[in-house]
């Protein structure tokens, strides 16, 4: 059993609004505070509730799922509201301070490509994913020569439009492609029969970076997009599984090194 250390947040026994039960925390079994129980029907406490939804932000998700076990090796996954969060979490001021203006950086993050322009550094969005040429209309108004930038290598714009690799800048390359092309290896090692695989993929989905724990099954679920995929073969998990399954080798291989980006259509 675990103690309760000083400054370590507890449930009010008299909070009506609560249901407590007697049984162990699903996210951490050795905590001996009052458990309640969250609208999945798991038990938390608040201490164990606050850290775990910290890590998930620390992570990039600003969605908060339950970690639970339920059958065999899969999780709960059910999403808590913030709402939810915020109360059973019984998060101090300070700490729904953090925990919002993290959420909105996140969300930004990722539903927005976003940079400061190099000539008014005003803050702005690309819209087109697929083209790097952009014309700030801010500079535009002031005619500085930044008004059409590369948003890859954010130097003014060189060459032919609209394109989606490079512009003609001598330097102007892309730096998440070539981390994909020359990162290192890494070894599944609950995965039967698969060799190394690339330690960084791109979503298939949304083009995000992500990485392997290098534990567990195969997939992983992108916290951007929250679409899970296999991190063998790149396909979508549900595809993936059609011919193989969570632990063993995917029927068409290892895919190999990605060499072009994933383009995003949130529509």
């Amino acid at each position: 059993m675990s103690e309760q250390h000083p400054g370590e947040k507890s449930y009010d026994p008299g909070d009506t609004t609560l249901t407590f039960v007697n049984r162990p925390d699903d996210i951490n079994p050795y905590a001996s505070e009052l458990r309640a129980k969250m609208s999945c029907g798991h038990a938390v406490t608040p201490e164990s509730l606050t850290r775990w939804c910290r890590a998930l932000l620390g992570k990039g998700q600003y969605t908060f799922k339950c970690p639970a076990p339920t059958v065999g090796t899969e999780q709960c996954g059910a999403e808590w509201p913030y709402t939810e969060v915020r109360r059973l979490a019984a998060l101090t001021a300070a700490e729904m301070l953090d925990f919002e203006m993290e959420m909105e950086r996140l969300a930004a993050a990722g539903f927005c490509d976003f940079k400061a322009c190099p000539g008014c550094k005003t803050y702005v969005e690309r819209e087109a994913l697929d083209n790097l040429c952009f014309q700030c209309t801010i500079c535009k108004e002031s005619n500085k020569p930044t008004k059409q930038f590369c948003w890859q290598c954010l130097k003014p714009w060189k060459g032919r439009a609209p394109r989606s690799d490079r512009c003609d800048n001598d330097d102007c390359s892309d730096k998440d492609l070539e981390l994909l092309k020359g990162c290192g290896t890494i070894t599944l090692s609950d995965v039967k029969g698969v060799g190394p695989v690339p330690s960084i993929r791109a979503c298939p989905t949304c083009g995000m970076k992500v990485e392997h724990n290098q534990k567990a099954c195969k997939n992983i679920v992108c916290p951007r997009c929250d679409v899970e995929f296999c991190f063998v073969c790149l396909k979508l998990t549900r595809q993936c599984l059609q011919t193989s399954s969570y632990f063993i080798a995917c029927s068409s291989g290892i895919a190999p090194r990605q060499t072009a980006m994933p383009i995003w259509n949130r529509e």
